[in-house]
């Protein structure tokens, strides 16, 4: 019995050919063209000024939140529905989140955001504090979940309004951009003060790990690839005038991103095709749906998120198991942030819709290389 994965890397392209390039030019670790050359693509796609490889997506979330003015004793309003990589940094830098809910397109709930703004806190003149701990709202971290994206035009009104920073967490979102609106043609990432993206091996596009940051302001992205290297005052004497990182990303990874990037549009044309193949059928049965995409966005289709109905044959976990026996390789949404034991003393805000969408939701197999006869074959067994 065939076995289909739920994400695997797409290796069709130039990667063995950078890769070994790289190799054989002995530039394997944080230095070499590769590194410039995936920034400089990256930067060309997204139409933003510079971009910062990093070592990971969770780095460059890191950096952004050091950037954003992220201290200790301050708080950061996140979402709860989703991975946890986007909440730890807050932790790294001693702050500490409040959870908001999300709603039907699994991103933060704007309108939410805006009752919990208006009513739980106030302003001062050194900021905005959350009138139950007396604590500084020092950023907003949104994530653009599945290839999905916050209502943006509103998040941003509201961060002009109560001047809050907003870094985007755009790790599965790369290739998804508005289609209308105040922000036609804008990319994920590259509308808020910080862009976050994750090459991680289950990505639209990987290099094995890896990250990249953009940000609104280029002294920004600079003073981002400073720290991630050590923030090295003079690189010839090594002198360090404050607390750097290793959270450069290697030649060898960008030799593989350069190739990758090369095939992402490719990429999103078979995970569109994909995703409506599955749409067509599911939406035809009695108790599930797959949930939809914005429509005034182009998704990249990273994730497809099969949402289980009450009247369905079985729930959630019973439909992975049955799958996983059929070789079909499923996985269920994250469990809630805030119910986390690093994280339960945390504050949450009328949190409703998300208990909701992760008690039904099951991510189908959505790899770039899975054929027509694949989607067949897992839409048989639904």
């Amino acid at each position: 019995m065939k076995n289909i994965p739920l994400s695997i890397p797409n290796f069709n392209g130039n990667e063995k050919k950078y890769v070994l390039d790289a190799v054989e030019a002995g530039w394997v670790s944080t230095g070499g063209a590769y590194i410039t050359k995936f920034e400089e693509d990256i930067s060309k796609y997204l139409k933003t000024e510079m971009a910062v490889a990093c070592q990971s997506g969770t780095a460059a979330i890191h950096l952004a939140m050091i950037l954003a003015g992220v201290e200790k004793d301050t708080h950061v309003i996140a979402p709860t529905l989703t991975f946890i990589a986007a909440v730890n940094p807050i932790k790294y830098c001693g702050a500490e989140p409040i959870f908001m809910d999300s709603n039907d397109s699994l991103c933060m709930d704007i309108i939410k955001l805006e009752a919990f703004l208006e009513n739980e806190c106030e302003k001062r003149e050194e900021g905005l504090f959350f009138i139950k701990t007396g604590k500084r709202i020092s950023a907003i971290i949104t994530v653009h979940i599945f290839g999905n994206m916050t209502d943006m035009e509103s998040l941003m009104k509201l961060s002009e309004e109560y001047e809050i920073p907003v870094i985007e967490d755009a790790t599965e979102a790369l290739g998804s951009y508005y289609l209308s609106g105040e922000y036609k043609g804008k990319y994920a990432g590259t509308i808020a003060d910080f862009g976050c993206y994750s090459f991680n091996g289950n990505k639209i596009i990987t290099t094995g790990g890896g990250g990249m940051l953009v940000a609104k302001d280029i002294h920004m992205a600079k003073k981002a690839k400073f720290l991630s290297t050590q923030a090295k005052t003079d690189e010839l004497f090594y002198i360090h005038d404050e607390i750097g990182y290793n959270y450069r990303m290697t030649n060898l990874q960008a030799a593989l991103g350069c190739a990758q990037l090369e095939q992402l549009e490719r990429f999103i044309r078979v995970k569109e095709r994909n995703y409506y193949r599955y749409k067509d059928t599911i939406d035809k049965i009695n108790g599930l749906r797959l949930m939809e995409y914005r429509q005034d966005i182009r998704p990249n289709y990273w994730f497809y998120s099969l949402y289980i109905e009450k009247e369905y044959k079985r729930d959630r976990d019973e439909m992975m198991y049955y799958l996983k026996q059929h070789n079909i390789q499923t996985r269920p949404i994250w469990d809630l942030i805030h119910k986390q034991k690093p994280y339960m003393n945390c504050f949450t805000y009328d949190l409703e819709t998300s208990y909701e969408l992760q008690e039904r939701i099951l991510n189908i197999p959505c790899s770039s290389n899975l054929s027509e006869d694949d989607t067949d074959i897992v839409l048989s067994y639904l």
